[in-house]
């Protein structure tokens, strides 16, 4: 198994004493993700290269594996749109990584759209019917192929020289280890296309057929050496159990019993009721019962393959379901120390250390969601409910009963109602736009505020008599008054009273600067979880034990 995730045979010539490739998995190397670098394409010339796009250079002339660079400063189109410019090129898609998916619009629309939004480096256009728009705002697994239905506009400021007519030389991909080359060519070399002449079908099949009838003569053997007498021993049994009970499928019985017929309860949530269960592996887990409104098989469908597909520390794991005609369940791993509105809104102090690592951990967790996931994933409720703590207070996003799984081409707009909890709802659904990954953004923005304040924000106050607005609109306007006049203490009076000043004011500031901008009503201007999570790592470094006795 190569670096790039393909599987490859690497024979040596006796004579040059160079490994090369005589045997891979996937012949297409533009179809391996990422195997150009961050801005990177992969060309075929005819054989598969690397390339920059205009603009372009490489970050490393040794190792594409680092990509492009850009040659330029990146400004933000929105404020200053008269100085960037769209540059066609053809055929040339980055796969993954979209702001946003639009059906149905024009192309001076979809051109729009990356000039509001200052995250926007490039755009997709596809007319296949109707016009798709896919706005970029990283891009990665560049590549260029004549089947691809659609024109990339690569956005660049005015500055940069580019030909009428984008041509994608290529350059060749080659790893140097010491004094032996191993071409892993983005290429078929010569000497690959020689020995693939050499060595036949008939050949290969014999050798596999060898190979696999030696392999089975020593298991079936060893098999009857080892159990003849004792049978299947206690470790193998364990084994088995271990590896079935990673995920499967639960009776109502198993998991009435586990949980003492739903005794001990652990929350509710707007899919349905938690309870606190041991299984019989003594596994302490979380089961979900589903409401009423959760009993169909394409609802409860929903929220299993979800889960099924994500796998991330910052985000709980499913062990396993129940679906019989009346029931519904699902079976999470057990996080001990509750959601984190029970430590942030009650009586016992959170410490700032936790708060900020709730922050990034959370960030992370949304930005697998949006970002690492070949398909979107929204979760549609983030909440501090919905934030679970384990016993390093690391933490665990919950509930994805109301999550939305969405493709590259499929309608973002497509939702049958109004989802998340008021006050932490974006007002994208109010005003009926397509629903994107910038719905969760809004909210984390209040879960962070609510972090550094200490207080809920998304109650309503009364305001000048009968006019009411919410504690986070107030919050913002005081927090924006106090940076306009300059007050040099605006962040200590902002953080939590009761941390009685025990907190790192580089993240504290950070913090709410983040906020803020998730919060903006203009979605466009609202920043992406990625970048969210590198502004914070930043600080990270200057992250101070403070929560000492």
């Amino acid at each position: 198994m190569d670096y790039d995730g393909n599987l490859r045979l690497y024979s040596l010539n006796i004579v040059s004493g160079l490994w090369t490739i005589t045997w891979e998995a996937v012949r297409q190397l533009c179809s391996v993700h990422g195997l150009c670098g961050r801005n990177g394409i992969c060309v075929y010339t005819p054989e598969p290269k690397c390339s920059c796009p205009p603009g372009y250079e490489m970050a490393d002339p040794s190792n594409w594996n680092k990509g492009c660079k850009p040659r330029f400063s990146r400004i933000c189109s929105s404020k200053s749109p008269q100085q960037v410019k769209f540059v066609k090129m053809r055929y040339v898609d980055y796969y993954g990584f979209d702001s946003s998916y639009s059906p149905g619009i024009t192309l001076e629309s979809c051109k729009m759209r990356c000039l509001e939004d200052c995250q926007c480096n490039a755009f997709s256009y596809r007319l296949t019917g109707d016009g798709k728009c896919f706005t970029k705002v990283e891009l990665f697994n560049g590549y260029k192929s004549p089947n691809f239905p659609g024109v990339l506009y690569l956005k660049l400021p005015l500055s940069i020289e580019t030909s009428e007519v984008v041509v994608l030389n290529g350059t060749n991909h080659t790893c140097k280890l010491g004094e032996t080359t191993i071409t892993i060519g983005l290429g078929t070399s010569s000497t690959l296309e020689t020995r693939g002449r050499r060595v036949t079908w008939v050949y290969l099949y014999s050798f596999a057929s060898v190979i696999g009838t030696i392999e089975m003569l020593f298991f079936v053997s060893g098999w009857w050496f080892l159990f003849r007498k004792s049978g299947i021993p206690a470790m193998m049994e364990e084994g088995y159990r271990v590896l079935s009970n990673h995920f499967r499928k639960f009776s109502y019985m198993e998991l009435k019993k586990a949980t003492k017929n739903f005794q001990e309860e652990l929350g509710r949530g707007a899919s349905g009721v938690v309870f606190k269960g041991v299984l019989a592996d003594d596994r302490v887990v979380a089961v979900k019962k589903l409401g009423d409104a959760y009993l169909t098989e394409e609802v409860f469908w929903a929220e299993v393959s979800i889960i099924g597909k994500i796998n991330h520390m910052n985000l709980v794991r499913m062990w396993g379901f129940c679906l019989e005609p009346k029931h519904r369940l699902l079976v999470y791993e057990y996080v001990e120390n509750g959601s984190l509105d029970k430590h942030l809104f009650s009586g016992n102090v959170l410490g700032w250390n936790e708060r900020f690592k709730v922050a990034l951990g959370t960030a992370k967790g949304l930005a697998y969601l949006h970002h690492e996931c070949l398909e979107w994933v929204i979760h549609c409720d983030v909440k501090p409910e919905n934030i679970l703590l384990d016993g390093e207070f690391e933490p665990k996003i919950s509930d994805f009963g109301l999550a939305k799984l969405s493709q590259r081409d499929h309608n973002n707009s497509e939702m049958s109602r109004i989802r998340g909890t008021k006050g932490y709802m974006a007002p994208d659904w109010a005003l009926n736009l397509p629903i994107t990954a910038k719905v969760d953004v809004y909210s984390y923005g209040v879960v962070v505020l609510e972090l550094v304040k200490g207080i809920r924000l998304s109650n309503w106050v009364a305001e000048d008599g009968d006019e009411q607005e919410t504690e986070l609109t107030r919050f913002i306007k005081v927090v924006k008054r106090k940076i306009q006049i300059e007050e040099t203490a605006w962040v200590e009076d902002t953080v939590d009273t009761r941390l009685n000043g025990h907190f790192t004011r580089i993240q504290a500031k950070k913090m709410i600067e983040i906020g803020i901008s998730c919060v903006d009503e203009n979605r466009s201007k609202r920043p992406t979880m990625d970048s969210i999570v590198q502004a914070l790592l930043e600080c990270e470094d200057g992250l101070r034990i403070l929560d000492q006795a």
